[in-house]
């Protein structure tokens, strides 16, 4: 090999190196939103079914709350959550009307339903669809807030989450020190009778 093949070589690796350093860093960042995704929708997921499952019990709420702490697990971070919002729904998640929203900050102290106290990192900033006014009855409970009155409600659970970057790659192309990632799943009240 000669020197001039050594130095286009060399050439060519200085050309092709940042490409392929750029591409790997993208791809593992892009790992990292996945999977931040991922965890905030199943977190949806699991406080939406126990929502369902709650009912109009006061301490539905508390429940809910405590299925997204307990579902939203590493390497996606819980503090990042920014609030979550219960809202009542149609059969097709569509919102209906108003709803009830958590910030994480401060400290909620709460009974789950088997009735153990609990300190959750939540305040509640608005109380526009509380656990009293979601109807599991399947004969309706009259046109209430956010209820359509027929039958059992549809309830939905929203997660606002903040990613921040865990690679420099975002900063290259300028789109901010973090990404909002929002998830909401509605599903049917259980019925009571």
């Amino acid at each position: 090999m000669t020197s001039l093949d050594r130095g286009q070589a060399l050439v060519e690796f200085t050309l092709v190196f940042p490409i392929f350093v750029m591409l790997l860093v993208g791809f593992v960042e892009f790992v990292f939103v996945l999977n931040g995704v991922l965890a905030v929708d199943l977190a949806s997921r699991g406080a939406t079914l126990a929502a369902t499952e709650g009912g109009s019990d006061a301490r539905s709420d508390c429940a809910i709350l405590k299925s997204i702490e307990d579902d939203l697990g590493a390497p996606a971070d819980r503090t990042h959550i920014q609030l979550v919002e219960i809202f009542a729904a149609t059969a097709t998640g569509a919102h209906l009307g108003p709803e009830t929203t958590y910030v994480r900050s401060g400290s909620l102290t709460c009974n789950l339903l088997d009735g153990t106290p609990l300190t959750l990192p939540y305040r509640l900033d608005v109380n526009g669809y509380p656990p009293a006014d979601r109807c599991t009855l399947l004969r309706g409970c009259g046109a209430s807030a956010g209820t359509s009155g027929a039958s059992v409600d549809h309830v939905g659970v929203r997660i606002v989450y903040r990613h921040t970057w865990r690679t420099p790659f975002p900063t290259l192309i300028a789109s901010g020190p973090y990404l909002t990632i929002e998830r909401s799943n509605v599903m049917r009240m259980e019925p009571e009778g």
